[in-house]
């Protein structure tokens, strides 16, 4: 992958808790359009959804989340693509901060803005108000690149659907617990978020390989989210009287028996594990009859671990009102 829009960073200037397997972080040079990205999203939800206050979303310092997560997004993209991640994050405190049969509700309210009617970017007074966002969005997206905008936004109409189904009910292991925490984390957003950002075109022909080929990437960048986030997502699930926290740390907890300390080494240990199977898989890929645009995504996903690795670490938003990294030094 060429590299125009980002720069590597020294890895004695952040902390990557011995996960990022060697990987280098790279951050996006542009810190301004995330920035505004980001405060129009939530400017937005508060005038036309419900009144933002106590977010914390994907801004922060020294790393905001998209500049880290997709270093080689295209600059004119850079700011519809904060407002989206943005978009996703504050419907996302919205659902955790729902009791069941609301979440149910809100479940099937998402289902609505992003189903059948998920391409339509035509407004009227009586639609809700988080598929007039999605509506604008969509308008802004297409405005920019037409095509790449469809695809995306099918992809997300696709995860929603998948989505909606993970949380019905606690799992048992952790073995059955991954491979639906990589849909419910985003695989299919993120998917929409790289192609769109970096202008790539997977061909239908190498779809299928090619979301085979990063499942062991989206495992890595799912556990290292569930790491992070646990205290954020244990509060919250606790706040809407739930009894179980759709997180890895509480699966690992009732599965093997053990402490919250003990679970959360377990899953450093998994991370690891996932990571480093799939950087075998990116070098693999390069002597693949593959092309480059595939293997610019498969080594999107790579860099993506990284940078929601090291944000996850410094970032406010799982951190508020504790230390920086408030995560054991495992």
């Amino acid at each position: 992958m060429e590299f125009n829009f980002s720069e590597e960073l020294d890895p004695v200037t952040y902390r990557d808790d011995g996960l990022a397997h060697g990987i280098p972080l790279r951050i996006h040079k542009d810190p301004f359009k995330e920035i505004a990205g980001a405060i129009r999203a939530q400017k937005d939800w508060s005038y036309h959804v419900s009144p933002v206050s106590d977010y914390l979303g994907g801004l922060g310092q020294p790393f905001s989340f998209i500049r880290v997560t997709i270093p080689e997004c295209l600059p004119e993209r850079l700011e519809v693509m904060s407002y989206a991640n943005e978009y996703a994050f504050l419907y996302d405190d919205q659902m955790e901060n729902l009791d069941l049969k609301n979440f149910q509700e809100g479940r099937d309210d998402m289902l609505h803005v992003f189903g059948a009617d998920a391409l339509n970017h035509a407004v009227t007074a009586d639609v809700r108000p988080e598929k007039k966002l999605q509506a604008h969005m969509l308008e802004e997206m297409m405005a920019i690149d037409h095509t790449r905008a469809v695809v995306t936004m099918q992809a997300w109409a696709k995860f929603v659907q998948l989505a909606s189904r993970t949380r019905a009910a606690p799992f048992e292991t952790l073995d059955e617990y991954v491979p639906s925490r990589t849909i419910d984390a985003g695989e299919l957003f993120w998917f929409g978020m790289l192609t769109f950002g970096m202008a790539l075109t997977i061909p239908d022909s190498e779809l299928d390989l090619c979301m085979q080929l990063a499942r062991p990437g989206y495992a890595a960048i799912s556990l290292s989210n569930d790491l992070y986030s646990w205290r954020k997502e244990r509060k919250d699930a606790e706040a809407a009287g739930q009894d179980y926290v759709f997180n890895a740390i509480w699966v690992i907890m009732r599965e093997r028996k053990c402490s919250e300390a003990e679970a959360m080494l377990v899953c450093k240990d998994e991370i690891k594990k996932y990571i480093a199977e799939y950087d075998k898989v990116v070098k693999r890929a390069k002597d693949m009859s593959l092309s480059k645009d595939t293997l610019a995504y498969l080594e999107a996903v790579r860099l993506s671990h990284v940078g929601n690795l090291v944000w996850s670490i410094y970032c406010p938003r799982y951190h508020q009102g504790s230390e920086i990294g408030e995560v054991p030094r495992l």
